[in-house]
């Protein structure tokens, strides 16, 4: 039996940092050329801003800048678990006592 997500997967090429990949993904192709315009630009930024044409040290600070910000998400995200769920506590004891 073939794994239905595996026939799923197409090809789509992208451009990054002047370099052209091909990657198998699931889902909308759209999204993944949106991605990789994303950190293209990211990368030329930071190439800009440090003047560096070296493409492991500007994927490098890339790749630390993402996961900045990945970091403060989650923590915003945990933030509003944190939140959710004692608004709801404080729900189910509103209807437990009225």
């Amino acid at each position: 039996m073939v794994n239905s997500a595996v026939m799923s997967r197409q090809s789509v090429r992208v451009q990054i940092f002047n370099q052209s990949y091909s990657l198998l993904v699931d889902g909308d192709p759209q999204e993944t050329h949106e991605i990789a315009h994303q950190i293209d630009e990211l990368m030329f930024t930071i190439s800009n801003r440090t003047s560096s044409g070296d493409s492991t040290r500007v994927a490098v600070l890339a790749c630390l800048h993402l996961a900045d910000q990945l970091r403060a998400a989650e923590k915003q995200l945990q933030s509003f678990e944190d939140k959710s769920e004692r608004f709801a506590l404080l729900l189910e004891e509103a209807i437990e006592h009225s």
